[in-house]
């Protein structure tokens, strides 16, 4: 009875072909796992669909019929062993048949299926496995048809996708194409064993005072195992171990943990993980092997009342912390299956961004373990949802089955990842019965009717899942949505959970500089719109940078943003706020990076604002839609899909960043009396505060520097050296005063003073920056406020811009025992204020395509006033390559 193996089914011996047509020929696959695009493309059968407009061309692969296959010799096997053949995920009308005989059946691609094929098995002979993938969209257009009844519709993609448990933005969405793939997207292998655990899991509990903790383990066994033997370590010290019979297919052991080390988002502690052992036996003979890594953290969603305000907080209270949780949403990065690398990339960038929250959001897919190992161990938090997002779904028998049993499978291949601190049910799915007005009775409590009314999707939400993540994962948080109802309350109740602020963008369309009227207890969606990289964008024109289709208005270019009114929506927020050009396409480029920048900039800056201490949480979450793309394309994201961070990403890392400071310019006009309107006195004043989100008390210093843009001339203002004392991890107002007038800089009007006609024309035409120094005179925190709008600020031309190219000392990022993370540092320096300094770097060969793509900075896309020096990280340049650096800025 040795123990049991997992062979994988070798990759070269796959071959696939289309079932029906002219060519049925079987070709080799890419990989494994894959996807038939992938494989169709690896042949030269269709073009690349990322490139041009040739994701057209391949819409009928969606619509055929695939067979895969491979062949596979019988193992050795002892007496008692059986073979399982496992398929990870099988995408997703599959017909799986070996050596003639059928073994399975799946609907639902997310849904893990294991088939017990000891006796399908040719001894000493090769095996044939097929699997035949029919068309899920021919398939959910049929079920449509067959459920007449149910009230079909949706946002994005065509409704047929509800009848289907297939990823939902594989039928296209307003930032990704159509590409209706299939095939065996996730491993398949071969297990052989005597007995095995089938499953290893635990509960943990942290004491409130963090002091001790336990852990439950349990474990599932199949077979004739007589004991289990479990065992916890940490950084490879054994720390307890138990070995316990096995009774009834079940074995558990609990370990008390006296000095427990905490696991925490990366900005406020480590990420130690402890390694959950288990070794099955008989007799003394190990029979499996499994184990779990695990960390140990109280996880809370804190829904209490707020000081002298309605409705109640939507906070995370992480070890006893509460946290704001500034982050980011997380779309599926591909198509098909993505390398621990690439995934390691993303969430490195999210990290290096300040963000220690992740949503994955409900109509991409479970991604695969790499991604939440790499949130474990990189210390950051995961909303996860479930995966029905933008419509009304069906619940017919079938797909209630499907859907319990996919929710099921999914939490135990999950639940043990301490990053993973909330469960939605859906996205957007109870705003969606909103809009159609769809049956929703907040007093009627009985399931079975939620059935019969023309919302029936409430039971899946309401009793499967709630019932599901009950009794798997009863200490994470189960959110009925995002956004969900709360009673009477609509889902766009900004005093209650989480709401999707989109009236920027989409809805209402109103000004960025008003999200501070637009806040809710947690904004878990908001965002804004920009071009990606022009080398992102030379990428997918078919002919590179020469190509006739790279102008903004190209019809190529305009098919690669899939937002509906994209372009026109782009346009009214470029028009009433950035002085902008369409050609040359870089110039344009940048306007619509430096505008998302600026937007998404303000609400984080504003909504962190509200998060003022115990009893006044009255924001405490924003994550921007979205950190990425699943194409090469314009769109929400603030990084694009070749992982090239757009300016707006860097804005909001340094919103992000422990302490930062908060200006908003305000406009008050009054009149004389109430009977004129000629006769009437406007002041622009600034607000300040500022934002603490150490745990640790601050006492620094603020200074404040006025620079009007016409004159040139700049003054400190009575605030320079004002002692200030930040509280830990809440905000701080700081002051209110008016912007300072000419007079105010204690000088005579000069000519070009002479453009102004009143106090107000030159408040207008006032840049603010302010400073917070610690008292040891490092600087903690800058922020700068222009005229707002700022295409009608008077932006001079600097006549000594200088940019240099010096060693750096050390990065914020490392400490000073290690070489820094970026070796060389880019310092920026200016005569006059200069709007959104972009750093660009000249190919060393002269070609886009060589040399500049390796070339990395740690902040971009900064204002720069004069006498300061702005030092930016970099790696990937030669201290003597200084000539290859280009700067962009509003106004050039």
């Amino acid at each position: 009875m040795p123990v049991s193996k997992v062979i994988p089914l070798d990759y070269t011996k796959w071959t696939f072909r289309r079932k029906d047509g002219p060519d049925t020929s079987w070709l080799k696959v890419s990989g494994m796992p894959t996807n038939v695009h992938r494989d169709l493309q690896h042949n030269g059968i269709i073009k690349d669909p990322y490139k041009g407009k040739q994701e057209n061309d391949c819409q009928w692969v969606g619509e055929e019929t695939w067979i895969y296959r491979a062949k596979f010799p019988t193992p050795d096997l002892l007496f008692g062993q059986k073979v399982v053949l496992a398929f990870d995920g099988l995408d997703t009308y599959a017909t799986v048949v070996l050596n003639d005989q059928e073994i399975l059946k799946t609907k639902d691609m997310f849904i893990p299926e294991r088939t017990n094929v000891t006796y399908n098995l040719r001894p000493g002979k090769e095996n044939v496995l097929e699997i035949t993938f029919e068309s899920t969209y021919l398939v959910g257009k049929k079920l449509v048809e067959e459920y007449p009844d149910h009230r079909w519709g949706c946002w994005n993609g065509d409704s047929s996708r509800l009848a289907v448990r297939k990823a939902q933005y594989h039928y296209g969405w307003d930032w990704g194409p159509t590409i209706l793939t299939c095939g065996p997207w996730r491993p398949i292998s071969i297990e052989v064993y005597h007995s095995r655990i089938s499953d290893l899991y635990f509960r943990t509990s942290v004491d409130k005072s963090l002091k001790s903790a336990e852990v439950v383990a349990m474990a599932d066994i199949e077979g004739e195992g007589e004991e289990v033997m479990f065992e916890i370590s940490l950084d490879g010290k054994i720390l307890g171990t138990e070995t316990v019979k096995v009774a009834n297919g079940f074995a558990t052991a609990t370990f008390k943990n006296n000095s427990p080390k905490l696991w925490y988002p990366h900005t406020y502690g480590k990420q130690p993980l402890y390694i959950l052992k288990a070794k099955l036996t008989r007799s003394n003979i190990a029979l499996d092997r499994a184990s779990k890594r695990f960390g140990l953290r109280r996880a809370e969603v804190i829904q209490r009342k707020l000081d002298n305000i309605p409705g109640s907080t939507f906070l995370f209270e992480i070890n006893n912390i509460p946290m704001f949780c500034g982050g980011s949403n997380w779309i599926p990065g591909a198509f098909g299956p993505m390398d621990v690398q690439k995934y390691r990339d993303w969430i490195r960038i999210v990290v290096e961004g300040n963000q220690i929250m992740i949503r994955v959001w409900g109509g991409g897919t479970f991604e695969d373990q790499a991604f939440y190992n790499i949130c474990d161990e990189l210390g950051v938090l995961v909303w996860q949802d479930f995966l029905f997002a933008c419509g009304n779904y069906p619940a017919n028998h079938d797909f209630l089955d499907l859907v319990k049993r996919e929710a099921i499978a999914n939490i135990k291949l999950l639940r043990h990842h301490p990053s993973i601190v909330i469960w939605a049910g859906n996205n957007e799915d109870y705003q969606y019965r909103e809009t159609e007005d769809l049956d929703f009775d907040p007093n009627d409590h009985n399931p079975q009717s939620w059935l019969n009314g023309n919302f029936p999707a409430r039971y899946i939400y309401e009793k499967i899942l709630l019932e599901v993540t009950k009794e798997l994962i009863p200490g994470t948080y189960y959110h009925l949505g995002s956004p969900a109802p709360y009673g009477r309350r609509m889902t766009t109740d900004p005093e209650v959970g989480d709401i999707h602020q989109w009236n920027v963008w989409h809805g209402t369309q109103e000004k960025y500089q008003d999200f501070d009227k637009m806040v809710g207890r947690f904004v878990s969606e908001f965002g804004m719109e920009a071009y990606p990289n022009i080398e992102t964008i030379d990428g997918y024109l078919l002919q590179g940078s020469s190509d006739e289709e790279r102008f903004a208005q190209s019809s190529t270019v305009e098919f690669h943003n899939k937002a509906t009114g994209g372009e026109r929506r782009l346009a009214l927020y470029l028009a009433e706020n950035i002085p902008y050009t369409m050609r040359p396409l870089e110039q344009y480029i940048y306007c619509t990076q430096l505008m998302q920048a600026e937007c998404l900039s303000t609400a984080y800056m504003l909504w962190k604002r509200q998060w003022k201490g115990p009893g006044k949480e009255y924001c405490s979450g924003a994550l921007v839609w979205q950190i990425n793309d699943v194409w090469p394309c314009q769109s929400w994201s603030i990084v694009d899909y070749n992982l090239r961070p757009k300016l707006a990403y860097y804005a909001i890392k340094r919103e992000l960043k422990p302490i930062t400071v908060g200006l908003k310019r305000t406009v008050q006009i009054t009149a004389k009396d109430k009977y004129t309107r000629a006769y009437t006195k406007t002041v622009y004043k600034i607000q300040m505060w500022a934002c603490n989100l150490t745990l640790e008390n601050q006492i620094a210093y603020m200074s404040v520097i006025s620079h009007n843009l016409i004159t040139g001339k700049s003054t400190s203002l009575s605030l320079q050296r004002h002692k200030i004392d930040l509280s830990p991890n809440r905000s701080t107002e700081i002051d209110d005063f008016d912007i300072p007038t000419l007079e105010d800089y204690h000088s005579k009007p000069t000519s070009k003073a002479l453009i102004f006609n009143s106090a107000e024309e030159e408040q207008q035409q006032t840049v603010i920056a302010a400073y917070i120094h610690d008292l040891n005179e490092n600087l903690l925190a800058r922020a700068v406020n222009w005229p707002e709008p700022l295409k009608h600020a008077h932006l001079p031309k600097p006549k000594a811009l200088k940019v240099a190219l010096k060693p750096n000392s050390k990065s914020s990022l490392e400490d000073d025992m290690r070489p820094p993370q970026y070796p060389l540092a880019v310092v920026v320096s200016a005569d006059v204020p200069v709007k959104g300094l972009c750093l660009e770097v000249e190919a060393s060969s002269g070609s886009k395509e060589d040399g500049a793509e390796s070339v990395t900075f740690d902040d971009n896309g900064v204002d720069v006033m004069p006498g300061e020096s702005i030092s930016i990280g970099a790696k990937g340049l030669k201290i003597e390559e200084e000539g290859r650096l280009r700067v962009r800025y509003l106004g050039m």
